[in-house]
């Protein structure tokens, strides 16, 4: 079957690079991608063939993250690094346990803004939840944005959300000082989500075929880098860690929700490369 012609890009998409984010979208199944991206992203299943698993177990992750702190009384999320919307949004799941809950999307790439500002408009709920176009890197931006648009209390706990995002600052920036900025800017009572690539205790017997995968992204818009368990911990300094504190994405709280993905690697949850946490400031 021909493939139909891919849409006309919304305006600052580079397409002589894939994209990270449009990646992800074609691995969880979705079609804000274009044939760059779709081209990388079959590049990276027939060298790692369970990559495609590995990305729903982190959206999954996402999901039990985002129930729990609603469930704990959390009513308004700035999600940062947001991607490409898909099934299983922060404001749907949040909505799901309390219809008043609010969300601020924050991505830096043109397509994820795009279609996540269509869809809250398709929904109704534009009113209730806003996009942003802007960089991680950047708080000092992104944060009075974020708190001009109108959706966010910041005299109120705030669930802060960096799942799959921050593994795409360099080695040589300053990430650590980016993510306690945000943090202390928090209200008491507001939780930190995040998920991060580590290769720190991942089975070894598939070391050439992560490699691979790592040095494709390397050649991509957005190139990704592993950090320690221990590297990823610091991010948490100061915070109250939810349990079971840092784990393996597919072991944090699968009784929460949705894990269908993550069961596929509840034999050796490490497979996945992903560890996450949830953490709540004092």
């Amino acid at each position: 079957m021909t493939q139909a012609p891919d849409p006309e890009a919304p305006e600052g998409v580079d397409l002589d690079r894939p994209n990270a984010a449009r990646i992800y979208d074609w691995f969880l199944g979705g079609t804000a991608n274009w044939a760059i991206d779709r081209e990388f992203g079959e590049r990276a299943v027939q060298t790692f063939p369970m990559i495609k698993t590995i990305a729903r177990a982190g959206r999954e992750f996402l999901g039990r993250g985002v129930r729990y702190m609603a469930e704990q009384g959390v009513d308004q999320f700035l999600d940062i690094g947001s991607g490409v919307p898909t099934v299983g949004n922060v404001h749907e799941i949040a909505t799901s346990v309390n219809p008043n809950a609010r969300c601020v999307y924050v991505d830096n790439e043109p397509v994820a803004v795009a279609h996540s500002q269509i869809l809250l408009e398709r929904e109704g709920v534009a009113d209730r939840h806003a996009v942003l176009q802007g960089d991680l890197r950047n708080p000092a931006d992104v944060w009075p944005r974020a708190l001009d648009t109108g959706v966010l209390d910041p005299k109120r706990p705030i669930g802060l959300i960096m799942v799959g995002v921050l593994y795409f600052i360099g080695r040589d920036e300053p990430a650590l000082e980016i993510v306690q900025k945000y943090l202390s800017l928090l209200p008491s009572g507001s939780y930190f989500l995040s998920s991060h690539l580590t290769d720190d205790g991942v089975p070894t017997n598939d070391g050439e075929r992560r490699d691979a995968i790592h040095k494709q992204y390397q050649q991509s818009s957005t190139p990704f880098h592993y950090r320690s368990r221990a590297e990823f911990g610091e991010f948490f300094s100061g915070l109250e860690l939810v349990e079971p504190g840092i784990s393996w994405v597919s072991d944090w709280h699968p009784e929460a929700g949705d894990t269908t993905a993550g069961a596929r690697m509840a034999d050796d949850p490490s497979f996945s490369g992903g560890i996450c946490a949830l953490g709540r400031k004092p």
